[in-house]
């Protein structure tokens, strides 16, 4: 037989070993670990309790306390494409990306059901909603306001649920092929009104510039012929064939003068010829007809001598 002594100590170690592993099998399933990015809401018997547990080691009550885990990172939701009909009846359809974070670890849990499932349809429905009240124009090229309206819808009820919208943004825009086909149209009308502008007020200047040049030329009459040497000197540079060389009209018209005998210093227009002289009518009685005299010049007017018997 073992003396009792023995007996005793055997069960004080047996005592003390089923102590330290209650102990530490306490210990193991009252541990908690809280990661820097995370913060522990702690729920004793149901009820919330005070305080958010931070980064680092804490325990909770085994069977007692549930603590669940808050992550308090930037959260990237991307919006499903939305479709909708703009203000001025343009079927579209948009998509957006979400950024939003957790404030209030213990509201994210308490107020609602799943934050991330809760923000997702906020965003959906207030992207319908923007689509509605916005024009194409406003999609296309003034995104700015609409992701800062948008930011604002989702955000006022995000309070509320401890979460924070960060920034909104919208993604891309989806038009139908007919509204490609007619804002191609529409660009490529306005890039052509635009060069006409151009070449318009291209022309006004060179005017200007041209009848500066005709005044200037006006006073100084050699500086006309010297601009035609030089035209003439490069178009010959060019190597052609064929050379025009600018006439002076007025030279024109002086020759033309000259050869009909209307200039100036033409001699001057001939004499028209006479009518031939007619026969004379036989004398009438008691008058004789003096057929003598001096010769009539040409162009003169004959005189008739008449006497009595």
């Amino acid at each position: 037989m073992r003396p009792p002594g023995a007996v005793v100590v055997e069960e004080l170690v047996a005592a003390g070993a089923a102590v330290a592993s209650a102990g530490l099998l306490y210990l193991l399933s009252a541990a908690r670990v809280v990661k820097q990015y995370e913060r522990g809401v702690v729920f004793r018997l149901g009820r919330l309790q005070q305080g958010v547990r931070g980064p680092g080691f804490t325990t909770v009550v085994p069977i007692v306390d549930r603590m669940r885990k808050v992550n308090l990172q930037i959260v990237t939701m991307p919006v499903p494409a939305q479709e909708g009909i703009t203000r001025d009846n343009v079927t579209v359809r948009v998509d957006a990306v979400v950024y939003f974070k957790v404030v209030d670890a213990a509201n994210a849990i308490v107020q609602v059901e799943d934050y991330r499932f809760a923000v997702s349809q906020t965003a959906q429905t207030s992207l319908r909603s923007i689509i509605g009240k916005s024009d194409l124009d406003d999609l296309l090229s003034n995104r700015e306001k609409l992701n800062q309206g948008l930011e604002l819808m989702i955000d006022s009820p995000a309070i509320g649920w401890g979460v924070q919208i960060d920034r909104v943004e919208i993604k891309d825009v989806s038009l139908p092929e007919t509204m490609k086909r007619s804002m191609a149209r529409q660009a490529e009308a306005d890039r052509e009104r635009r060069a006409r502008v151009i070449n318009a007020d291209a022309e006004l200047q060179a005017s200007k510039k041209l009848a500066e040049a005709a005044k200037e030329m006006s006073e100084q009459p050699a500086a006309l012929q010297l601009r035609l040497l030089q035209t003439v000197v490069a178009v010959a540079a060019e190597k052609n064939s064929t050379l025009v060389l600018p006439f002076p009209v007025e030279l024109l018209r002086f020759l033309e003068r000259a050869q009909t005998g209307t200039g100036p210093s033409g001699p001057p227009p001939a004499a028209a010829p006479a009518p031939a002289a007619s026969a004379p009518a036989p004398p009438e009685s008691g008058v004789e007809s003096s057929t003598t005299g001096p010769a009539v010049p040409p162009g003169a007017t004959p005189t008739t001598e008449t006497g009595q018997d």
